[in-house]
């Protein structure tokens, strides 16, 4: 009998055992079964989405509906974006109340969804076409309210003027202000060109007057930019005045860089014009400004202009006439800057005809930048003064050149 309950018991345990693996074994299918079905689902989202992009496309927009649609009912991670462009799709064949109804169930059904700031976009559209007017001040999103705001100036810019110029006032985001001013700078209206004058004029933000200031150069027309002088004229701002003098660099008004540069009593400022008349290429004005030109910084600033304007022949003429030294000696290594294809014969022309050691070393220097490695063994093979031919070789032997090796060897085997 002990023995029958032996094997009984064996039994049971094998049983037990048994079972345990078969549950263990089912749950294990179970899963896989999960998984399999889950991918099925994914591919399936995947297919209908892609379904509803080529239709949208090709500007099939029921196909694009349905297929959006399924994208939606499926609940999967692309349900947000399948709302959505089902109602893009309704938009454009013509189903605008659908198309709002579908955004409505975005917004409700996925308040976090990355879709949301392009669906309030798409619905402010639509409750436009509508006729309903938008409503900036309602609206959280600063791209938002921009939006309402651009589709206010085109629908009642009336309205909207005194909304734009409320926001200008307000505490609303630095993005925001500069944007507002540039749909104001935009509409061309005298109330609109009103306004932004009244913010150029206005000291309080620095920043946005440094933009309504740019705007008026590059929206206002001639008589914007007649203010923009005529605040030049009457501000004690340095900062303003640099603004304005930028402006004219944008809409390359030499004249008014040229006259501001003129009557300018504060040298910093003669300065700035003078390098915005560089950046222009006013080469014969900066020339000439540099020839009366009193303060030396300023003179110094000149002749960087030339050098930005290109005008190799004007600083040619510094290197070999100017009577200041540091001026002389920075119109040389400015040539060295030129290239020696425009200025290296110039170069070599002025180290044969000087005595001044500090100025042929800044001629070496300048054939140095330029590469000119040819010249320079020209100048040392000739050289007597023993200090200058150093000087000559030492440039030469740091330019990996073929010349400049060869010479190397020719010296060492001496």
């Amino acid at each position: 009998m002990k023995t029958v309950w032996v094997v009984t018991a064996a039994l049971v345990v094998a049983v037990l055992g048994f079972a345990g693996a078969a549950r263990a074994a089912f749950a294990e299918a179970e899963l896989e079964a999960g998984d399999a079905a889950a991918d099925l689902k994914r591919d399936a989202e995947t297919a209908a989405y892609d379904r509803g992009t080529a239709a949208i496309d090709a500007g099939h927009w029921g196909d694009a509906i349905a297929a959006f649609d399924d994208v939606a009912r499926g609940g999967g991670k692309r349900a947000d974006g399948g709302l959505y462009w089902k109602a893009y799709a309704q938009n454009k064949a013509g189903q605008r109340p659908a198309a709002l109804a579908t955004l409505q169930a975005l917004q409700k059904g996925y308040p976090q969804s990355r879709w949301l700031k392009e669906a309030k976009a798409l619905d402010m559209e639509l409750r436009q076409a509508s006729g309903q007017a938008p409503r900036p001040e309602v609206e959280s999103d600063d791209d938002l309210k921009l939006l309402a705001l651009n589709s206010l100036m085109t629908g009642d810019p009336e309205k909207a003027l005194p909304m734009l110029e409320k926001f200008l006032a307000s505490g609303s985001s630095p993005q925001l202000r500069e944007r507002a001013l540039f749909v104001l700078a935009q509409t061309g209206s005298p109330k609109a060109r009103e306004i932004l004058v009244k913010t150029a004029k206005d000291g309080s933000n620095p920043e946005l007057q440094k933009k309504a200031i740019e705007f008026l150069a590059l929206f206002g027309g001639a008589e914007s930019r007649q203010v923009l002088q005529e605040m030049y004229a009457s501000t004690a701002d340095r900062e303003v005045k640099k603004v304005v003098l930028h402006t004219y660099l944008i809409t390359n008004d030499r004249a008014k860089a040229l006259a501001a540069a003129k009557g300018e009593k504060d040298p910093e400022l003669r300065r700035e014009a003078i390098q915005m008349l560089g950046a222009m290429g006013a080469h014969e004005e900066v020339w000439e400004l540099y020839r009366t030109e009193t303060f030396p910084e300023v003179r110094k600033a000149a002749l960087q202009a030339l050098f930005i304007g290109g005008a190799a022949d004007r600083i040619s003429e510094l290197a070999r006439t100017e009577k200041d030294p540091e001026l002389r000696l920075e119109a040389i290594r400015t040539l060295g800057l030129m290239g020696r294809e425009r200025t290296g014969s110039t170069l070599v022309s002025l180290y044969a005809a000087e005595t001044d050691v500090q100025v042929k070393k800044a001629v070496l220097q300048g054939l140095f930048v330029q590469g000119n490695a040819e010249a320079i063994i020209d100048i040392a093979r000739k050289e007597k003064d023993r200090d200058l031919r150093s000087e000559a070789v030492g440039h030469l032997s740091h330019m990996n050149t073929k010349a400049s090796t060869e010479f190397m060897m020719e010296i060492l085997n001496k």
